[in-house]
């Protein structure tokens, strides 16, 4: 099993451009859809999860999933498949950018990846919102102008988002008990 964590992980780290972000809709399909590791609910919560950890939001979720399918070697193994091949090529780019910095080749490939890295990262927030209550669209829309219309750190609407949910969930179960 670790094995195939970390080469699942390696193949998503290998072939996935534009950040973590780009990354989570591959996740979702190798180990939901395709390998059956874990259910959508959880990982819905794994990926509230790893969006809420410090650190990259790929390497949280691989971890976190690498976790929850084999314990701390499923980690280990999910974490080194899925920062090998971006240090891999890191590294070679550092010791390469100064000859190709001003390649037009490069730069063209460059400005053709980025509708797609776009795309990549709209992907997930399409299928995670299925089956959402609608109520929890507008929620979406107010944190987005938030961030983006009023300029307020995503730090304090996550926090101000994690209380309205505590808030919530205790109303329910208070409701529940009566």
């Amino acid at each position: 099993m670790t094995f195939t964590l970390f080469r699942s992980f390696l193949k998503i780290g290998a072939f996935t451009f534009g950040g973590g972000y780009a990354m989570i809709p591959i996740i979702e399909h190798e180990v939901i859809d395709r390998r059956a590791w874990i259910d959508r609910a959880d990982f819905l919560d794994l990926l509230t999860l790893a969006q809420s950890a410090p650190g990259p939001i790929a390497l949280n979720t691989a971890v976190f999933v690498g976790y929850k399918v084999h314990g701390f070697r499923g980690a280990l193994a999910s974490i080194a498949g899925v920062v090998i091949p971006s240090f891999t090529v890191i590294l070679l780019v550092a010791l390469l950018f100064a000859d190709i910095r001003h390649n037009p080749w490069v730069d063209a490939a460059f400005r053709g990846m980025r509708p797609a890295v776009v795309a990549l990262i709209v992907a997930p927030v399409l299928s995670l919102s299925r089956g959402m209550h609608r109520a929890l669209y507008g929620v979406i829309v107010a944190a987005a102008l938030a961030v983006w219309g009023l300029g307020w750190s995503p730090i304090y609407v996550l926090a101000a988002a994690a209380a309205c949910g505590i808030a919530w969930e205790m109303f329910l179960a208070k409701k529940l008990r009566r």
